[in-house]
């Protein structure tokens, strides 16, 4: 149980409730008919195993700089909780899943899903060569809306690719948010971030733009889809005020409520929107 404890501590398993409700949401919102139990099941296997394939390949290809950060010295496999043959092992289990969930799904999933690894695998390297690694993260996240079109529908939809847009929109702001915490130390090695670009009140201000965006697309989602109405739109209020009130936590001036904005605020955001769709179809 320790380790498994280790395991989930070094994949931050508690942060899939930021993508797994928009996920769901997402099932709900590209649905043609109700799906097989079976079909529910490995898409959120897939889902799973491409995140965990995600974290531990950016803690295996970051574990140099994280035992030099203040921030992470105590993170597992920083700590020695999780040795790197551990997380290799972690990343090939992962990998495998991943690959077999999408062959039980369909084969344009499972055609598709080497794409999806690659991306995952770009993504921790992407603050070496680019300012913008907040976008690479965001780009796996509009993934997530469209692989559940492919999975549901073998297609991807304009819809489907609306949603995508404000996820990734969505996570790229808050992560510019979260990087800022690493500020003075990724300037200080050479990493590259739009706080590192742009300071940290520049940075903010793009963060807030992405959010807004985030709105706009789910505004424009609610417009287009047949399926969505005043439910929707009500719910949409609720998620842009708690968008506010997470840009009014973070100031240039004042960090202090950084983690509250990050973790708390967002996590509140997707499950709100999952529980908004849900209500809507309910009703």
């Amino acid at each position: 149980m320790e380790k498994l404890k280790d395991y989930a501590d070094l994949v931050k398993f508690e942060h899939t409730v930021f993508a797994l409700p928009f996920a769901l949401a997402s099932v709900l919102i590209l649905m043609k008919e109700v799906p097989a139990l079976w079909e529910l099941f490995w898409i959120l296997v897939a889902l799973v195993s491409a995140r965990t394939l995600g974290m531990a390949f950016n803690r295996l290809i970051d574990e140099p700089y994280d035992r030099e950060n203040p921030r992470t010295k105590d993170w597992p496999h920083v700590s020695g909780r999780v040795t790197r043959e551990e997380i290799k092992k972690l990343i090939i289990v992962s990998a495998g899943m991943f690959l077999i969930s999408c062959l039980m799904i369909n084969l344009l999933a499972f055609l598709l899903s080497p794409l999806v690894i690659l991306i995952l695998c770009v993504y921790p390297y992407s603050k070496r060569f680019t300012h913008y690694p907040h976008l690479v993260l965001g780009l796996v996240y509009l993934l997530i809306p469209v692989a559940v079109d492919v999975a549901l529908n073998e297609k991807v939809s304009p819809q489907a690719l609306l949603l995508g847009l404000g996820m990734a929109l969505w996570v790229a702001g808050f992560d510019i948010l979260y990087s800022i915490q690493d500020y003075e130390f990724d300037k200080t090695h050479g990493l590259k971030s739009i706080p590192v670009k742009a300071g940290i009140g520049g940075a903010i201000k793009v963060a807030r733009a992405f959010h807004l965006g985030t709105f706009l697309s789910l505004l424009v989602l609610g417009l287009v889809h047949e399926g969505l109405g005043l439910v929707y739109f009500v719910g949409l209020i609720l998620i842009a005020l708690f968008l506010i009130y997470e840009h009014s936590l973070v100031k240039p001036d004042d960090l202090s409520k950084l983690n509250k904005a990050f973790f708390t605020v967002n996590g509140y955001v997707s499950i709100a929107f999952f529980f908004t769709v849900a209500l809507e179809f309910l009703i």
